[in-house]
């Protein structure tokens, strides 16, 4: 007998009546858990990777040997990198505890990938600042704004309005790596264009109301609690999308934030138009933010704080030099 992954059909069985499909029952279990888009797909993908690799049979005729075979070949076969084979377990023990309900035994006998210690790659000042000046509008402020605050690349897409505040220059980052909610400095330089985006977004509220929309997604239960702050400007994004489009996790139509994708692309551009041959990322600004933080004697714990690292010795990857004094924190991009 053979399952198919995306009908939930045995062929070669008796046509005995079902329940929800399977793929269908791990997107319930996911979006009940309020796992992010980005982590549905990538975990739809790898059970389905799984399921054609053992000749389509169901998850339940298969255990922890089929597991551990899967993984295994990743590492010796596909040579992935310790990440995405971490992510393929995690993929694969969400469907087992989560959604068949069958606790999987300890996976001893997995052929690990090795995690490779690399250095980060940061630019220096002097890049930086050539870097920002081959870009103009909207993606020359989301890269100063991830330069100048240390923030991680959905951090910053997914501002909302309410988590600006212009008096304090400070921006409260809610819900960043591993649910955890921190605060950073605002760069007195992008004050201005901060506000003009602000603007921008409230005309584009303004015009989404006027046509009968105007809700903003809201995170877990806030929705139910709150029902009308989803049309309240301080939970619409900072810089939301030219276009709305339609959720498909509820189907409403919503305007989602810009898109992560417009903006590699013209960082990519920007970095060949200023003749930077590094193998820069958008995540690339925040390790320059802390290292440059750093170079200028700031204590290592302040940038740990700033960065939203859970222990100092992941913020010890940028510097040997602990304890290097500094108190008040002025942004790196003000300095440039």
């Amino acid at each position: 007998m053979s399952y198919h992954p995306e009908s939930g059909a045995i062929k070669g069985g008796d046509a005995a009546p079902r329940g929800p499909r399977l793929l269908d029952e791990v997107r319930r279990r996911l979006r009940l858990k309020h796992y992010s888009l980005a982590t549905e797909r990538a975990y739809l993908q790898w059970m389905r990777r799984f399921i054609l690799a053992n000749g389509k049979r169901h998850p339940r005729e298969m255990g922890g040997a089929e597991v551990e075979r899967f993984l295994s070949s990743l590492a010796v076969d596909g040579r992935v990198a310790a990440s995405t084979q971490n992510q393929a377990l995690s993929a694969l023990l969400f469907l087992y505890r989560e959604v068949l309900r069958i606790e999987l035994p300890w996976l001893d006998n997995v052929v690990r990938a090795k995690r490779p210690r690399r250095l980060p790659t940061v630019l220096s000042q002097a890049e930086v600042r050539a870097l920002l000046a081959t870009m103009d509008g909207r993606p020359w402020l989301l890269a100063s704004l991830l330069y100048g605050t240390g923030m991680r690349l959905m951090e910053c897409l997914r501002l909302r309005v309410k988590d600006l505040d212009f008096a304090r220059n400070e921006i409260t980052v809610r819900d960043g790596k591993g649910g955890k909610d921190r605060r950073t400095m605002l760069p007195r330089a992008l004050v201005e264009p901060l506000l003009r985006e602000v603007e921008r977004a409230r005309v584009l509220h303004g015009r989404d109301l006027a046509d009968g929309f105007g809700e903003a997604w809201l995170p877990h239960a806030l929705a139910r609690k709150y029902p009308r702050a989803a049309r309240e400007f301080g939970w619409q994004y900072v810089f939301p999308s030219a276009q709305r489009s339609r959720d498909p996790r509820d189907g409403t139509v919503r305007r989602h934030h810009f898109d992560e994708a417009m903006l590699a692309r013209a960082l990519k551009r920007a970095l060949a138009k200023a003749g930077i041959v590094k193998p820069a990322t958008c995540h690339t600004l925040r390790h320059s933010f802390a290292t440059h933080l750093i170079e200028d004697g700031y204590d290592i714990r302040t940038v740990q704080e700033l960065l939203g690292h859970k222990d100092v010795s992941t913020t010890q990857i940028y510097t040997h030099v602990l304890n290097r004094g500094g108190r008040g924190v002025t942004s790196p991009l003000d300095r440039a």
